[in-house]
């Protein structure tokens, strides 16, 4: 048995489970057709000769004063990892093609300014050179590499000893000794362990950049999301100049938190005032439009949210929408038929976020069944105004998280009037020059806006 096992094994892409033969099933994730093959190295090589490690008493670390972060020059990309750059963590770093990856792993490699390292299997060093000179980023501290066998990358860290170690991208990395083509889930999975236990030995960075397949998620074993720190998604709409980087895990910092950027022919700059940018262009006195203060992290956002309601030209109506989860649209045309009396059955019915941000807020309910609502009546909600709120099944309306940054926000830019749900109230801070109802139900606030 130890024999055939050292012969062939099957991972799932998945959960990263080890199974002895197929199945068509997972039977740890219960999910089909993700199981594949996967041969051992005949021999393993010790990286790096690298003794093993002693225990340490767990007091002696937590006082230690040296275990600071590294600020990678570019504000957003430090909100967004808890602070910065820490010692001895892994990054993962995904995105469509051509979203800008590349562009911020070598920004921030500049802005870092310490001793680094940039292996890239996907470019040469001279086309690395020419993004370089075209961003106009200061390369003294920066080496360069082509390579792409794992060991020999691992040699030269040795030599190079950098703070930092950018590899551009996993899917490209393979180690000789397994028999299986670059991409595999095999050579990904051990590529990957092999920079973890480097990185966590030397106390080196490592920023691992990640092709993703075509429903959005990083290709390759699931185990390689776990086995990271920090899992960081750059995000954007190719309709839109604007991107987001994304932190879908962070074992440092807040989870779901948010930097916002601006692509140019100089590179991603900051956008230090979100909000500004996705309200620029609002429709001012027209209806179907709300807005609405959300969160991503830590940071509360204004965006404007924009309905249409018009009748249905075939038999079967027309749920779309753009930036907010359907299913949610779904429910909230139920609530807003069978508790407000507003029949959509016969309606087109189609929801955008503008700006092209994707939101998982529960608070956006409020506006949303608002402006559906006032796109459906014809009536304007009057400018200067936001709706925040959750929404349920009986109409009505549940307290939001955070409800002070979100006033804060709206106060800032100029908005006048607040809904919000009456049991935030207790708590609510007062904003100069924002008038702020509480209320119950849909029902309610339908009385305040319309």
């Amino acid at each position: 048995m130890a024999q055939s096992s050292s012969k062939r094994i099957f991972l799932c892409n998945s959960c990263g489970n080890e199974y002895f033969k197929w199945h068509g099933q997972c039977p740890a994730c219960s999910e089909w057709d993700t199981l594949s093959e996967f041969h051992p190295p005949k021999s393993r090589r010790k990286s790096n000769g690298a003794p093993a490690r002693k225990t340490t008493k767990l007091h002696t670390i937590t006082h230690k004063k040296d275990r600071k972060r590294t600020s990678s020059g570019i504000n957003e990309v430090d909100r967004v990892l808890g602070g910065g750059l820490l010692p001895g963590s892994m990054i993962l770093l995904g995105g469509q093609p051509g979203i800008g990856k590349s562009t911020i792993a070598i920004q921030i490699v500049a802005g870092c300014g310490k001793s680094a390292l940039y292996v890239s299997a996907e470019e040469s060093e001279d086309q690395l050179a020419l993004r370089a000179e075209r961003l106009g980023i200061n390369t003294k501290n920066l080496h360069v590499s082509g390579e792409n066998e794992i060991m020999n990358v691992l040699e030269q860290v040795s030599v190079v000893q950098p703070s930092l170690l950018v590899i551009d991208s996993i899917q490209t990395v393979y180690n000789e000794d397994l028999d299986s083509l670059p991409g595999s889930v095999s050579q990904i999975r051990d590529c990957g362990q092999q920079l973890l236990n480097a990185c966590k030995q030397k106390g080196f960075t490592v920023i691992v950049i990640g092709h993703v397949t075509k429903i959005g998620t990083i290709a390759g074993p699931k185990m390689l999301e776990h086995m990271v720190d920090t899992v960081l998604y750059l995000e954007g709409d190719e309709r839109y100049d604007h991107r987001i980087l994304r932190s879908v895990k962070n074992r440092f910092g807040a989870t779901n938190e948010v930097g916002v950027f601006h692509m140019t022919s100089a590179g991603l700059e900051e956008v230090t005032n979100p909000s500004e940018l996705f309200l620029a262009e609002r429709t001012a006195n027209t209806a179907g439009t709300a807005i609405l203060p959300t969160m991503e992290g830590t940071r509360p956002i204004l965006v404007e949210v924009q309905a249409l309601v018009s009748k249905a030209n075939f038999g079967t109506p027309q749920r779309n929408t753009n930036g907010v989860d359907s299913r949610r649209l779904s429910m909230l045309l139920a609530v807003l038929e069978k508790r407000l009396g507003n029949f959509m059955g016969m309606n087109d019915v189609f929801v955008n976020l503008v700006g092209g941000l994707k939101i998982q807020d529960p608070a956006a309910d409020l506006s949303i069944i608002s402006a559906v609502a006032s796109s459906s009546k014809d009536n304007v909600i009057a400018d200067g105004t936001v709706l925040v709120g959750e929404v349920g099944l009986t109409g009505e309306v549940r307290s939001v998280a955070r409800i002070d940054q979100r006033l804060q926000e709206a106060a800032a830019l100029g908005f006048k009037i607040a809904i919000i749900p009456k049991g935030n109230m207790k708590n609510v801070k007062s904003f100069k020059g924002l008038k702020i109802h509480g209320v119950k139900s849909v029902r309610e606030a339908f009385q305040i806006i319309f």
